[in-house]
Order: C-alpha cells, then sequence, then structure tokens
C-alpha cells in the first residue's frame, strides 16, 4: 500500500506515520508537510511545502497512491472564521480534488477535531 500523509507533525498526524512505518503491509509514505519532520525511514518521503493549497504543481508526484491520512487542521479558538475555513475546508477540498484527479481509486480519511475539548472535562463520547 502507498500512503500520502498531511499533518505529520501534528499530535494525531505523529502517530498515524508511525503506524503506517511500522505496517508492513505498508510499502511507502508520502509526507507532505510545512516544516520538516527530522524524521528518517527508507519508507518515508517528505515533500516541504510552506503553501499546501497549490498542490496541482506537484501531481505527477501524487500519482499511484492508494489511500490518504489528511490530519491537518486546526483549533478554531481565537481564528476569523474565514480563516478557519481556509485550513479547515478549503485546503481539504482542494488536496481531496488534486489526489482524487491522480488516483480514482483512492481512499481519502480526513480526521477531524470536531468535537475536541481541550480542557478534558467535554460531554462523554455521543453525548455533545
Amino acid at each position: 500500500m502507498r500512503i500520502i500523509l498531511f499533518g505529520a507533525t501534528g499530535m494525531v498526524g505523529q502517530g498515524v506515520l508511525r503506524e503506517c512505518l511500522l505496517d508492513p503491509d505498508v510499502e511507502t509514505v508520502l509526507s507532505l508537510v510545512r516544516a520538516p519532520t527530522a524524521q528518517r525511514h527508507a519508507k518515508l518521503r517528505e515533500i516541504v511545502r510552506h503553501d499546501l493549497s497549490g498542490l496541482s504543481a506537484s501531481q505527477d508526484e501524487l500519482t499511484g497512491y492508494d489511500a490518504c491520512f489528511f490530519c491537518l487542521g486546526v483549533s478554531s479558538l481565537g481564528m476569523a472564521e474565514p480563516d478557519y475555513r481556509r485550513v479547515t475546508y478549503d485546503l481539504t477540498i482542494s488536496a481531496a480534488r488534486t489526489l482524487a484527479s491522480q488516483n480514482p481509486a483512492m481512499t481519502f480519511v480526513y480526521v477531524s477535531g470536531t468535537g475536541t475539548d481541550s480542557s478534558e472535562r467535554g460531554a462523554p463520547c455521543g453525548r455533545a
């Protein structure tokens, strides 16, 4: 299996990256990041781009993958709605469209922080 990963420097993305690198069924992981992770592994290849919104220039590098884990996101706390939308919605949709055009059978997994509560005093699962 060939994987594309967004958000490898975040808490969830680091875990996804770790599991992908440990999984014998995963042949390669392409990590798209804004800053290098400093991870070194035979299965891992990173593309560092300050702006991940313009992936069309990298289309040839994004072909031949089976799945994408999109673990990139931000908290809405203190963000203006247009900025939050740009990061959490517009970027996600743009990446999904680009990847779908290059890999029509790809599975796209969007990892959302909806319902998270950093105070750890939120409602139990299923009762938000």
